[in-house]
C-alpha cells in the first residue's frame, strides 16, 4: 500500500474533521488578535471605527479563510504549491507596472475597496513551493550542488523584486525563511557557513570604505548606520521613531501606565502607532508584564506548529508546518527587535495585532494550511 493510500484510508473524513482541528492553536490566534483589536482601540483614541472594526471583520474573514483551507486535504495543497508559487511571482510583477505608490513604495494592487501586497502572499506560497520541492526530491540529495541552485534561484527571485519596491524588511524576512527552510531540509550546514562568511565579509568592507576612493555606500546611508547605531545623534531626524519608541517602552515599568494611558500613543508621539510600532502601545500601557504575556502566547503558537510538524509523518507537510512557524517567529522577533532598537526600522508589522489587511488575511490562510496538515495527517 503506498503511503497515499494509507494516508486517504486513515485520515478523518467529512464533519469528522472539526474534530480533528487544533483548536488549542485557533484559540491563542483568537487571543493575540483581541489583544490587537484592544490596542487598536486604545491608539484611536477610545473608537473602534478608525481601525479595530476594520481590522475584526478581517480577521473574521481570515478565521473562516483559515477552516475552509483547513478542510481541503493536504496532499492538494502540495499539487498547486508551484502553481501558487508562479501565480505570487506575477502578483509582484504586476506590481512593478500598476501597483499603487503610498510613501513612496510601490508595494500594493487594488482590488476595489482592498489593498492587495503580493510581497505578504509569497512568504507563504515561497514555502510551500520549497516544502514540495524537498518533499519531491531524496533527502540525500538536497546537498548536492545541482539540487541546491533552484530552491536558491526560486528564493532570490522575490527577494530581488521585492527590494524595488523598495521594501526591506519583507526581503530580509524572504531570504530568512527561505534559507531556514532549506536548512530544516537537510542541506548542508557548510552552505550557511560560507553565506554567513560572505555576508560578513561584506558588513566588514562596507564599514572600511567609508572615506575612501571605492566607497561602497552612499553618505546618506552611512548616517542611516550611524542613526541606528546611536539614535541620539539625530533626535528629531532620522533618531526619532526609534527614540520615542525606546521612551514609551521606558515608561511603561513593570505594570504600565494604564488602559488608555500612555502618553507617548495618546499624544501622538510615536509614529506608525497602529502598525509598526504597535508594541510600544502595549509596553507603555501594560508594561513588561503585558509585553512579556504577549510574548508568550506567540511562543505557545510556535510550540503548538512545532509539534504538529514532529508528529507529522509528511514529510511535505512536516517542512510546510515548520516553514510557517519559522515566518511567524521572524515577524514577531524582527518587530519587537525593531522597536526596541536592537535592529534597523525595517516596517514589519506585529503579527495579528497590527493594523493591516493583507498580513492579517495571509496569516491566517498560512495558519489554515498548518491546520490541513495537522487534520489530514494519519493516525
Amino acid at each position: 500500500m503506498s503511503y497515499l493510500e494509507y494516508t486517504v484510508k486513515h485520515v478523518p473524513t467529512g464533519p469528522r474533521k472539526v474534530l480533528y482541528l487544533n483548536w488549542p492553536l485557533a484559540l491563542l490566534l483568537a487571543a493575540v488578535a483581541c489583544i490587537g483589536f484592544l490596542m487598536l482601540y486604545s491608539v484611536a483614541g477610545g473608537t473602534m471605527d478608525r481601525w479595530a472594526n476594520r481590522q475584526m471583520m478581517i480577521f473574521s474573514l481570515g478565521l473562516v479563510s483559515m477552516f475552509v483551507v483547513a478542510f481541503v486535504p493536504i496532499w492538494f495543497w502540495r499539487s498547486v504549491a508551484g502553481v501558487a508559487y508562479i501565480v505570487s511571482i506575477l502578483l509582484l510583477l504586476g506590481v512593478e507596472f500598476a501597483g499603487e505608490v503610498r510613501k513612496g513604495a510601490q508595494r500594493w494592487i487594488e482590488l476595489g475597496s482592498f489593498r492587495l501586497q503580493p510581497s505578504e502572499l509569497m512568504k507563504v506560497t515561497l514555502i510551500m513551493a520549497l516544502a514540495a520541492y524537498y518533499d519531491w526530491i531524496s533527502p540525500k540529495k538536497a546537498s548536492r550542488p545541482l539540487w541546491v541552485i533552484l530552491p536558491v534561484i526560486m528564493i532570490l527571485v522575490p527577494v530581488y523584486m521585492v527590494l524595488r519596491q523598495p521594501d526591506l524588511g519583507t526581503s530580509i524576512l524572504l531570504l530568512a525563511v527561505g534559507g531556514g527552510l532549506m536548512f530544516l531540509a537537510g542541506v548542508h550546514w557548510g552552505y550557511f557557513t560560507a553565506v554567513i562568511a560572505s555576508g560578513t565579509g561584506l558588513v566588514l568592507a562596507v564599514f572600511q570604505s567609508r572615506g575612501t576612493a571605492w566607497q561602497l555606500l552612499q553618505d546618506y546611508q552611512y548616517r542611516r548606520i550611524d542613526t541606528f547605531l546611536d539614535p541620539s545623534s539625530d533626535p528629531l531626524g532620522a533618531g526619532y521613531h526609534i527614540t520615542q519608541s525606546t521612551i514609551a517602552l521606558g515608561s511603561g515599568g513593570w505594570t504600565g501606565r494604564g488602559f488608555m494611558q500612555g502618553t507617548q500613543s495618546r499624544l501622538n508621539f510615536l509614529p506608525e502607532k497602529q502598525t509598526d510600532f504597535i508594541f510600544t502601545t502595549l509596553a507603555e500601557e501594560f508594561g513588561f508584564i503585558g509585553g512579556v504575556s504577549l510574548l508568550l502566547l506567540y511562543t505557545l503558537i510556535i510550540l503548538f506548529c512545532v509539534t504538529s510538524a514532529i508528529a507529522n509523518r509528511d514529510r511535505f507537510s512536516s517542512l510546510l508546518i515548520l516553514g510557517i512557524a519559522l515566518n511567524f517567529f521572524l515577524y514577531f522577533a524582527v518587530n519587537m527587535s525593531m522597536v526596541m532598537g536592537l535592529a534597523p526600522v525595517v516596517g514589519v508589522p506585529l503579527p495579528l495585532v497590527s493594523y493591516g489587511g493583507s498580513a492579517m488575511l495571509v496569516l491566517m490562510l498560512a495558519f489554515g494550511l498548518v491546520q490541513s496538515a495537522h487534520v489530514h495527517r494519519p493516525r
